[in-house]
């Protein structure tokens, strides 16, 4: 039986974006996204982060880093009353990777690959899924995975912004109410 699923880019979404952030000191949570992913559980969502991570590929530090920041990730929002259901992170950057990590890969967003590869392990239903991202690149690959609501978080959503989103909020407690009208 297939489950929706709630995906979350991780820099800008999950933590504010301080750029190439790899350890606990440098993070910082979003307000409401614990208050988010706990009502995600509670209505039966499967709980996903799809990240791009070119400061592996660029050098800045490694994936034992990263794997390391994400395990203390994992265990806030676990004392928090939410389990990620897993994180997929993309390494590569088609121009500035270094060696192997100079790639221009499918997973990469605004590739789908992550999000399509989360589908086929956990069995998600996309068309009742819920991405939110706070980049267009996240949207496009909402878009291209076929994820039903893809949300474009954006703390001043009065600016102009151009999106291809669903709808733009303005905090993640909004994307509360896209959960509860797709279940």
């Amino acid at each position: 039986m297939s489950r929706p699923a709630l995906f979350l880019d991780r820099d800008g979404v999950i933590n504010i974006d301080f750029a190439y952030v790899y350890k606990p000191e440098q993070f910082e949570f979003i307000e409401g996204v614990f208050e988010l992913c706990q009502w995600a559980s509670q209505c039966g969502y499967l709980i996903f982060v799809i990240t791009n991570q070119a400061g592996i590929g660029r050098g800045y530090y490694t994936e034992q880093d990263f794997l390391k920041l994400t395990d203390w990730m994992c265990g806030i929002f676990k004392t928090q009353g939410s389990i990620i259901t897993k994180v997929y992170f993309c390494p590569s950057h088609p121009e500035y990777g270094i060696g192997e990590y100079k790639v221009d890969s499918f997973f990469r967003k605004p590739g789908p690959g992550m999000i399509l590869q989360a589908a086929e392990e956990f069995c998600v239903d996309l068309a009742r899924s819920v991405l939110v991202g706070d980049k267009e690149k996240d949207i496009q690959a909402g878009i291209a995975a076929g994820v039903g609501c893809n949300l474009l978080y954006h703390p001043d959503v009065n600016a102009r912004i151009e999106t291809s989103a669903t709808i733009a909020i303005s905090d993640l407690s909004a994307a509360q109410n896209y959960l509860a009208k797709i279940d």
